[in-house]
């Protein structure tokens, strides 16, 4: 008998957060660091996961003691590592970060010339498992290089235009040539998916607006069903050709912000596949990014349901009063 399709299949970065343990100084002068899995489209199979939901990643590793560490981190965390597999040459990739509170996160990728999780093929894609994932999930990312941006289309091509086929807007300027170019891929991306989400400056690399509604209106013109604008401070814009829900951030003192976003979209998936309406989908996702920016780590920190069910009831008990 075939297995249950796959709540979520993601794909693309993974790697290994080398993280400061003291806060307020530069790299060159902290003493402590911290490990942990790290990649965008990693952590957010590991935030649905934490929701008891049934996850994979497609992505690719070194073949070294930290790509061990990757398939072992994944499989504590309950994220299927059947489609991880290895590369030779180019190293499991470490990411560095400085932490300035509140609002400054400098981020130091060591994945040169390539990682591996820009070396995905085509030919070795699990599209039974992309094509029946109840969500499947990509970043921008992904398209910066060849063979991964070759994947990733045919990825799509497999799939159709199915409902809940996310792409995470995720530019990221340093893995790309110029920002002509991500436009131009993202552009073509935009073709294949039915839910996009990103912040503003994102948004305007995808579809030249940053205007939160005017974004929304560009992301919805292009054929996406499900259009969400992060605000930042001014908080978060879902669209549908049908509805338009704002909700403000929620308030928190922020240790490390950079999890925060991979933490909403773990919730985002978690959300649309209990079909829950657009608020109630955003106010779980915004409480989740906000548990994760008041701790170090990222994917370590995702929160479990009850965790954000018990900051969001106290929310509502304050609200009351």
């Amino acid at each position: 008998m075939a297995p249950a399709a796959y709540d979520l299949v993601a794909m693309g970065r993974v790697g290994v957060d080398i993280y400061p343990l003291d806060s307020g100084v530069g790299l060159e002068d902290v003493e402590r660091f911290g490990k942990f899995l790290g990649g965008s489209a990693t952590n957010v199979s590991v935030a649905a996961a934490r929701y008891g939901r049934r996850s994979a990643i497609i992505t690719r590793t070194g073949r070294d003691p930290f790509g061990r560490y990757v398939h072992r981190a994944l499989r504590d965390f309950g994220v299927d590592d059947s489609f991880v597999t290895e590369v030779e040459g180019p190293p499991t990739p470490v990411t560095f970060c400085e932490i300035f509170p509140p609002d400054d996160f400098p981020l130091y990728f060591y994945r040169y010339p390539t990682a591996p999780d820009l070396m995905i093929e085509a030919a070795e894609l699990p599209l039974d498992a992309i094509r029946d994932a109840s969500v499947y999930w990509a970043t921008v990312t992904g398209l910066s290089q060849e063979p991964s941006r070759a994947a990733h289309f045919a990825a799509w091509e497999a799939r159709g235009r199915r409902s809940h086929t996310v792409l995470d807007l995720d530019y990221r300027p340093m893995f790309w040539p110029d920002r002509a170019e991500a436009s131009a891929q993202v552009a073509r991306a935009l073709d294949n998916v039915t839910v996009a989400v990103g912040n503003r400056e994102e948004c305007e690399v995808a579809v030249g607006e940053s205007e939160p509604q005017r974004a929304a209106d560009a992301l919805l013109e292009r054929g996406v069903e499900l259009a969400i604008v992060k605000q930042g401070p001014k908080g978060v814009l879902a669209a549908t050709a049908d509805e338009r829900v704002e909700v403000p951030p929620f308030p928190v003192t922020v240790v490390n912000g950079l999890g925060a976003g991979d933490a909403f979209g773990g919730a985002l998936v978690h959300g649309l596949l209990g079909g829950w309406d657009l608020r109630r989908i955003l106010q779980f996702a915004n409480v989740a990014g906000a548990i994760v920016a008041s701790k170090l780590e990222c994917s370590s920190a995702m929160p479990y349901e009850a965790e954000v069910e018990a900051v969001l009831a106290g929310q509502g008990q304050e609200g009351g009063r």
